[in-house]
């Protein structure tokens, strides 16, 4: 297996550059807040769409989300994992939207139908059939964040466009470029030391579990795991197989534990949902680490993956994926060490036409890193043509924070 989550520590590099913004104009839009019915508590990672659009975005921790297009927004469109997909008129205010859970009642002879690992095999099989065979022109937005404790360090944010290639040509030929990013680092001279994740944007292009086989779906790696089937569940009203992953061999690189929801009618991936086994430190880190400064001492806590895929109707693709990183550094003969976690999500907002192949002078390159190519924090209508995850009363006040540090 390739490591595919490339960490890096190392001291804050002061050099912080500028991209150039394309888009269209998104003139209209639409605020709201989508909330559990019978619970009341905000659901996060919803994904928010227009109807008849391409124009989407997911809810971020408080449930909230502002979603944009070039014409006036009628209609907005709400799915999440386990709860009904609805349809709900825009309105003029803030909407008020609450997802019911969906529950199934089946047969339980009909949900232990097969057997999990022939079923994952079936739906690798059709992959070449559930997803795109023709190039695409991806619009996404992007968010690094850094937290040292509970208290930000770091947010970095980017519009960058992905282009895929066909699903039967691998990762091989799939480039990122950025559209327009900015970076806020915290000035405090005790926040010096810095985790920063290379790759940035690319990680969507890495962490295509359906189409780099590398990660999971390579027959000689399906090897290593058992498969056990668990009760079925909904997302966007259609029935899915779940199926949980579980190391089943042992390997010199650390294996995953996971969950896959797969489409009991198209036999497609919907999501899969994937965690680091930490049960050897060392082998982890190995997955995680790339470098640091030697008397840093570091240990990690959790690697946990999320990867979702939308289906228009005629194919599935890639539409959110989110990984967080949990992990503690401390310098030697020091006896209290710090805990950091480090989010990175990108959500794909719009196809792009027409669908070109990024130039190799443009592409962001796995080994980038985002802040170094970013420009400062400063413009509060710095996304203002763009659909975005809206920050969190948390990582508002966090923005603000480290603005005043400036």
């Amino acid at each position: 297996m390739k490591k595919f989550l490339l960490l890096v520590a190392f001291l804050l590099p002061a050099i912080l550059l500028s991209a150039q913004p394309d888009s269209l104009r998104l003139v209209y839009s639409v605020r709201g807040v989508v909330s559990d019915l019978q619970s009341g508590r905000p659901l996060e990672s919803v994904h928010v769409s227009v109807p008849d659009r391409h124009f989407a975005t997911v809810t971020n921790a408080d449930g909230a989300f502002t979603i944009k297009s070039d014409l006036p927004i009628r209609e907005v469109v709400f799915s999440f994992v386990g709860y009904r997909t609805i349809r709900q008129q825009a309105g003029r205010g803030e909407m008020k939207v609450y997802l019911i859970p969906e529950v199934y009642a089946l047969d339980p002879a009909t949900v232990m139908t097969g057997d999990p690992r022939q079923i994952v095999e079936a739906a690798i099989a059709r992959i070449p059939q559930n997803y795109s065979q023709q190039p695409e022109l991806l619009e996404c937005f992007y968010r690094e964040t850094i937290r040292k404790r509970q208290r930000f360090t770091y947010i970095s944010e980017a519009v960058s466009r992905i282009y895929k290639s066909s699903y039967g040509h691998g990762i091989a030929r799939d480039r990122t470029a950025l559209e327009k990013s900015r970076v806020l680092l915290s000035q405090k001279r005790t926040d010096t030391l810095s985790i920063k994740v290379m790759g940035g944007p690319t990680q969507a292009i890495t962490h295509d579990v359906v189409k780099n086989p590398d990660l999971l779906f390579d027959p000689v790696e399906l090897r290593n795991y058992r498969f056990e089937m668990l009760a079925p569940a909904s997302i966007d009203d259609r029935l899915q197989f779940v199926i949980r992953v579980i190391p089943g061999a042992e390997c010199e690189y650390a294996l995953y534990n996971g969950t896959l929801y797969i489409d009991r009618e198209r036999l497609s991936f919907t999501r899969i949902e994937l965690s680091l086994d930490m049960t050897d430190r060392s082998k982890a880190t190995r997955m995680m680490l790339i470098r640091k400064p030697f008397s840093l001492r570091f240990t990690p806590r959790e690697l946990s993956i999320l990867v979702n895929y939308r289906f228009d109707g005629n194919i599935s693709r890639i539409s959110y994926f989110r990984t967080t990183m949990r992990f503690a550094c401390d310098w030697k003969r020091r006896l209290i060490s710090t805990n950091y976690t480090a989010v990175n999500e990108l959500v794909v907002t719009n196809l792009r036409e027409p669908v070109e192949p990024i130039a190799r002078s443009d592409m962001f390159r796995t080994s980038d890193i985002l802040d170094n190519k970013a420009k400062e924090f400063l413009d509060p209508d710095f996304w203002k043509d763009y659909n975005i995850i809206e920050p969190s009363e948390s990582l508002e006040n966090a923005i603000g924070r480290l603005r005043k540090q400036r």
